[in-house]
């Protein structure tokens, strides 16, 4: 589906990959894509253009799909959620990896001192991001609660703890995709001064 036209802010093409066997299989509904769409209709101000895929497990099949949506399908940002434990059939990093031209650690060290808030098990993920021409792949987790942590923060921590959202804009902005804004009662995207664009409309 292609996005409304907006004078005022740039379109932006998303790519949400849900990463499951059972769900792939229809064994179970998939819960990844809807809290993925739901957080980001609420903390963008963009019109998005939404490319969805639903996969299992599978490693080159993985790899193929990030390719195809950056490659092919021409995403700005693809978001990714499941696979990223340390059980034999989570391989979703080393599928990212695969196809990485460079290594964003940041985002997944931020991802798991965010989650340590909730629960110790989260030094067990394994979330990486990266960058592939001109799109940012960020893998996120598999649950929908824990989503929505790792892309907000922590607001009403002391200190607030900014969740990685936060950097995404400004770093599409620095590998030459659209300026992304945010809805600041969601999430405060952050850019230096000389990277704000002044206000349209």
């Amino acid at each position: 589906m292609n996005p409304v036209h907006d004078p005022v802010h740039d379109p932006v093409r998303i790519g949400l990959v849900s990463i499951s066997d059972r769900a792939s299989a229809g064994v179970y509904e998939d819960k990844g894509l809807p809290a993925l769409k739901a957080w980001l209709g609420r903390a963008l101000k963009n019109p998005v253009e939404w490319v969805e895929r639903l996969i299992p497990d599978e490693r080159e099949g993985i790899s193929a799909t990030l390719v195809e949506l950056v490659d092919t399908a021409a995403c700005d940002l693809v978001l990714t959620t499941g696979g990223t434990g340390p059980a034999p059939r989570d391989v979703t990093p080393e599928a990212t990896l695969a196809v990485a031209h460079k290594v964003m650690p940041g985002f997944g060290e931020q991802m798991r001192q965010i989650s340590l808030a909730f629960v110790p098990t989260a030094i067990l993920s394994r979330q990486v991001a990266v960058i592939r021409g001109r799109a940012l792949i960020v893998n996120l987790p598999g649950q929908p609660k824990a989503i929505a942590e790792t892309l907000e923060g922590l607001p009403a921590a002391t200190p607030p703890v900014p969740g990685i959202f936060a950097a995404v804009p400004y770093c599409i902005d620095l590998i030459g995709g659209p300026y992304l804004e945010t809805d600041d009662a969601v999430c405060r995207a952050f850019r230096p001064k000389s990277a704000q664009r002044p206000a349209r409309g």
